[in-house]
This record gives C-alpha cells, sequence and structure tokens, in this order.
C-alpha cells in the first residue's frame, strides 16, 4: 500500500475521476444507451442544457488505449507537479489550462488530451534537460522535446486517421498552458540571493520561448512568427512586455531548476532517497548564499583601487588579516 500513500491527495482524486466516468461511459455504451455522449462528453449544442460535462468531459476516455495513457501521464506528472508546486497551484494550472478552454469550446471535447499537453509543457519549463529512458535504453528523449512530439502525432493523426477533436485539443492544452506558464503564474524566486520568499510572475527565460519547442532548423522564422504574435499583444496590452531584467531574472531561474535536475520527488513519502522539504530548503538556501557571495566578491575587486606605485612581487608580503580576505586568500596581482 506504500505507493497509494506516495500519490498526492489531488492527483489521487484526478485518477479517482478518471476511473470513475471512464467505466461509467463504457458502460453505458455496453448498456445499449446511445445518449452517453450526451451525458458524460461536451458537446457544444448540448452544452447548456447537461453544464456538468464541462466538469466530466475531461476525464471520460472512449477506450482502454487512452485510458491507460491518461492514467499514466496523470500519475506521473500529477505526483511531480503537485509535489513541486503545491496542491493549490497544481489544481489551479488544470483549472485554467484545461477547464477554461472548455467554455468556448466549437468542437466535441471528450478525453485528457488537453491535459497531457499541459503537463508536458510544465514538464518542459521544470526539467527541460532531463533524458527519458525507454525500451530498456534503446530510445532516449530529452524531456524538451516532448511537446512538439507530442503535437506532431496529434496533428498527423488528425490530418491522416481524421482524429480532428485530438488534434484540436493538443493544440489548445499547448498554447494555454504555454500562456499561463509563460506570463502570468508565479512563482518561487530560487535564484536571487533574497531568501525572504519573494516571488516572480511569467518565465521570461529565453529557453521557455515559444520557438524553442520546436526544431532548431525551424526556430528562426517560427521565432519572427511569435515576435509579431506578441508585439500585437503587447500593443493591445493583452501581455506585459517583459524587461531586460525579467529576462536575466528568468534565466537565472531556468538555470537554478537545470542544476537542480529532476529531484527525487517522485519517491517522497517513503523512501531513503527520498529529499524532504527542510533539505531542499537548506539547499537553495546554500546556493542563495553563494551566489551572494560571488556577486559581493566580484563587486569589491572590481571597485579596488590600483597602487600607483607596485611594488615587487619579492616585497609585497602584506596580508590582509579581515574575515572576507581570509574566506577568500590573498589576492594575486
Amino acid at each position: 500500500m506504500q505507493w497509494r500513500i506516495s500519490i498526492p491527495l489531488l492527483t489521487r482524486v484526478l485518477l479517482a475521476l478518471l476511473l470513475v466516468f471512464s467505466i461509467s461511459y463504457q458502460a453505458l455504451r455496453l448498456g445499449g444507451d446511445r445518449t452517453s455522449g450526451h451525458n458524460l462528453a461536451l458537446i457544444p449544442q448540448w452544452a447548456p442544457f447537461t453544464p456538468w460535462v464541462y466538469f466530466t468531459a475531461t476525464y471520460s476516455e472512449q477506450n482502454v488505449v487512452t485510458i491507460l495513457i491518461a492514467g499514466a501521464t496523470l500519475l506521473y506528472g500529477g505526483k511531480y507537479l503537485e509535489r513541486a508546486w503545491g496542491s493549490l497551484e497544481f489544481g489551479k494550472f488544470i483549472l485554467i489550462s484545461v477547464k477554461a478552454p472548455m467554455l468556448r469550446a466549437f468542437v466535441v471535447i471528450q478525453g485528457s488530451v488537453a491535459l497531457q499537453g499541459a503537463l508536458l509543457v510544465a514538464f518542459k519549463q521544470l526539467v527541460p534537460e532531463h533524458t527519458v529512458t525507454l525500451l530498456r535504453g534503446a530510445v532516449k528523449i530529452r524531456v524538451k522535446h516532448f511537446p512538439s512530439i507530442f503535437l506532431a502525432a496529434n496533428t498527423l493523426s488528425g490530418v491522416i486517421l481524421g482524429t480532428d477533436t485530438a488534434l484540436v485539443l493538443a493544440w489548445v492544452g499547448f498554447l494555454t498552458s504555454w500562456t499561463y506558464l509563460r506570463f502570468y503564474k508565479k512563482q518561487p524566486d530560487l535564484s536571487s540571493a533574497n531568501t525572504g520568499g519573494s516571488q516572480l510572475r511569467g518565465d521570461a527565460s529565453e529557453t521557455f520561448a515559444f520557438a524553442y519547442f520546436w526544431p532548431d532548423a525551424i526556430q528562426p522564422p517560427v521565432a519572427a512568427i511569435a515576435d509579431r504574435v506578441y508585439n500585437a499583444l503587447v500593443a493591445l496590452r493583452v501581455c506585459t512586455p517583459f524587461s531586460a531584467n525579467d529576462v536575466e531574472m528568468g534565466n537565472e531561474q531556468a538555470t537554478a531548476r537545470g542544476e537542480d535536475g529532476l529531484p527525487s520527488l517522485l519517491n517522497q513519502g517513503g523512501g531513503r532517497n527520498g529529499r524532504s522539504k527542510q533539505e531542499e530548503a537548506e539547499r537553495r538556501r546554500a546556493l542563495a548564499l553563494k551566489a551572494l557571495d560571488q556577486r559581493l566578491h566580484a563587486a569589491s575587486m572590481g571597485n579596488k583601487p590600483q597602487p600607483t606605485n607596485p611594488q615587487p612581487p619579492a616585497s609585497s608580503a602584506a596580508v590582509d588579516s579581515s574575515p572576507t580576505a581570509a574566506a577568500v586568500g590573498p589576492i594575486q596581482p
């Protein structure tokens, strides 16, 4: 029973909803109820008369394969993100990225494709360089490539196989979640020397820009189009433009997350390798103090006046006995 205890509360609730509504949908179909789709799926023309479908549609899968895929995505994605953000922020992310677009749906919505796309975008932000190994090491894929692979697969499937709903949901989940994480979501400042719990809004890092979701060969044209759209949204005051300081701080945030890698959050709750919250806080505090010490040392070196008559190395035997000099060591000429 240890594996059940290690799953965070909200993730357990979402997994339970997935099982309940997906099994109910299959039971209604096997029972010959032709209106089962109206009861659980979001059909635009019927939605005003069945408002509960805005809640059930995401967790109502149509077959066993999609149930397994959705369950695995929720299990591993939820375990990591809920512990990284907290239950409140994770729940807000689900509501904004998946539920909000349903209010203006123009296609039938059933299944968790949008949720899967949103979770992949969040992983791209937090652990882009982590490598996932499949088939006993035969296939190795970095997390930052998952969103583009996911979108390409659903786009090709929609064009070739006619799965238009999955195509639309994949793009809606991707764009909505990226917009929220890029411009609006508040996150703790991990890289600043300020340990007072300051927060940043959005993620202005260069590696989380829209163009960086795509292969290197097509990044320049994608960046050109994305910049024009961004400038138009700024002109309409839909988005607040990032300052140079915002971009610098965003890059520091991304660097701090890259140094941390993929933490052992999946093993928390009962394992020798699980990292406690206190240990994580101490690690971040040590990184902040180290960054502060480096900045102070660099500033002192830059402001130190140069001697007008430098002495030969043999005669410069004076040693500064201050605590700062003792920590840094003799300054070389």
